[in-house]
């Protein structure tokens, strides 16, 4: 029975996929639009980053590969197996440059993507907040008043710099991670733990 592996689509997958070819030793690639590969004992999907903990959650995928910070927006259950050491990023509260955020309004206007991590960071500050979800282009939103601040994930901080933005806080360190669906967890613990030492191994030989 092959075990079904979701990769994130882009910078993420490129790196993933390139230890699992050091690992079974042939050059894995999607063929033209096809979302799905077929790799020996292993069957690659290609989602979205946020949808991997669906995919894994259902058993539609064993394993998975997915940000810290989309596993903890989403108060993902699955099991957590491995932090890969790529595909680092981080979570900031960002405002403009030149002014501080007045935590003395009766409530701060917060953009942003990450509904969940917002709300429990400004909680745990005793902060009340009004939580606008946007989509996209959240740099934009407090050059026009749509907001006080922002919490985004920045992985070099040039676009908030760009945006005349500076970083507040920082609420969570992200990377990669392996995780595994319970069930698959315990019907095929010896080939999840087996991928897990091979990818661990790759990873400390090439530090």
């Amino acid at each position: 029975m092959k075990l079904r592996i979701a990769l994130p689509k882009g910078r993420i997958a490129e790196r993933a996929l390139t230890i699992f070819e050091q690992i079974c030793g042939t050059h894995i690639a999607f063929s033209g639009r096809k979302l799905l590969c077929d790799v020996g004992d292993w069957q690659f999907l290609l989602v979205r980053n946020q949808d991997i903990p669906a995919y894994v959650q259902h058993q539609a995928a064993d394993v998975g590969i997915v940000g810290l910070d989309v596993l903890e927006e989403q108060s993902s259950q699955l099991v957590r197996l491995l932090d890969l050491g790529f595909g680092h990023c981080r979570v900031v509260v960002a405002s403009p440059m030149g002014s501080e955020i007045d935590n003395t309004k009766p409530a701060l206007r917060i953009a942003t993507k990450m509904v969940n991590l917002a709300k429990s960071y400004f909680a745990s500050q005793a902060i009340a907040v009004e939580i606008i979800k946007l989509y996209g282009s959240i740099e934009l939103a407090p050059s026009v008043g749509l907001c006080d601040a922002i919490v985004d994930i920045v992985e070099t901080g040039n676009t908030l710099k760009e945006n005349a933005l500076k970083i507040d806080a920082v609420i969570l360190q992200s990377s990669a991670y392996l995780v595994a669906n319970p069930n698959s967890f315990y019907a095929k613990r010896k080939a999840i733990l087996s991928l897990r030492a091979q990818l661990q191994n790759v990873i400390e030989t090439a530090r």
